[in-house]
Order: structure tokens, then sequence, then C-alpha cells
């Protein structure tokens, strides 16, 4: 009798703590972070949203998204994004990358693929195309890319808008994001956010 009620005490004091820290943690705590988060920092905890003109929600500023037509070519009035592992590109329910080592030759099929059509799209020399072009990102949702990407697709997308290279030029160059505190990564342009102010200039009738 006595090894009974000393086990039902464990039980009922194991079930009691079970109960208080799914309450703490499973809901005070999660509340209150979310809290602090809306009152410190608004945009970050509400997922970074970028808005349209019109106030329709097109993104987040943290997760990368495709510039294509319905056929998945890339659309040449836009900037394009690095390439994607995530699922079919740019998922963010799969984000991922691969673990292909640098020699490996389906990695270097596929950055030698990436590389003749980039360069058939702008119109370059191949050996020109940046790195970012040709790999795609660890999380596979980057949505920056580097100066020198987005730079070389000034042309491109000048003629697509009609509107001058320079004024793109000078865009590109306006939107570039400084290194995090002065000198952590390098730096780097926002893809969504730059095609968000290029999308105001319209589209060359074809």
């Amino acid at each position: 009798m006595g090894s009974t009620r000393v086990l039902l005490r464990h039980h009922g004091t194991a079930l009691r703590a079970f109960l208080i820290l799914t309450v703490v943690l499973g809901l005070v705590y999660p509340l209150a972070v979310t809290g602090v988060g809306r009152v410190l920092l608004p945009e970050r905890a509400d997922g970074s949203l970028v808005r349209a003109q019109d106030g329709t929600v097109v993104g987040s500023s943290l997760i990368g998204q495709s510039f294509t037509g319905a056929d998945g070519a890339p659309l040449p009035e836009w900037f394009q994004s690095r390439p994607s592992a995530a699922g079919d590109g740019h998922d963010a329910g799969a984000s991922g990358g691969g673990n292909l080592g640098p020699e490996n030759p389906d990695l270097v099929a596929a950055v030698e693929e990436r590389r003749a059509a980039v360069a058939e799209f702008e119109g370059v020399d191949p050996e020109s195309v940046p790195a970012d072009a040709l790999t795609a990102s660890g999380s596979g949702l980057d949505p920056h890319i580097s100066p020198a990407y987005a730079l070389l697709q000034v042309p491109r997308v000048a003629e697509a808008r009609g509107v001058t290279e320079a004024d793109v030029r000078d865009l590109v160059r306006r939107s570039i994001e400084p290194r995090d505190l002065g000198f952590l990564g390098e730096e780097r342009v926002n893809v969504l956010e730059l095609n968000l102010v290029v999308d105001g200039w319209g589209t060359r009738a074809s």
C-alpha cells in the first residue's frame, strides 16, 4: 500500500511538472517572445514582408524567388536570382542545398550548363559570369545576388524595359547593401526589392 502511494505521488508530481512546463514553454514563452519581437522589431516579427505600392504582399526580403514564365524560362524584363536547390526552386518548404564536392562530375556539369545558359541569356562571354550565377546557396533561398551579377544583367533589363542602361545601372548601385557591421559578409543586392522598383518602369512592347 505504501509503495502504491509513493508511486502515485511520483506520477502526480511528474504530471503537474509536465502540465506546468507545457503551459510555460509551449504558450507563455512563445507569446512573450512574439510580443517582444513585435514591439522591438515589428517588420521582422511579421516575416520581413515586401509589399507593392498597392499594399499587396509580393514576398519576403529574406526569401528568394524565381522570376520566370509559365514554361520556367527566365523573363528578360526581370533581374534574375541565383540558382536554387530548394525543392523545384526557391521552395520555402524544402530549404536545402546539395552536398556535392567541387570536383563532383554532376556539379561540374551543372555549373557549366548554367554558365552557358547565363552567358547566352545575357549576351556575354561565359568567363565573365559571376560565381553566384552558377551555384545555389546553402539554403536554396538566398534573396540576394552579388553587385557583379546584378550589373551583368543591366543591359538586358534596360532593353526589355525600354529605359537607358545608365538609369538601370544607377538603380543597381543605389540598391547595393553594405557588409553587416562593415566587415561581415559581402556587399549584396536584394533581387525582389530591386525588381519592385524596376516594375514601375513598365516593359517594352514586343
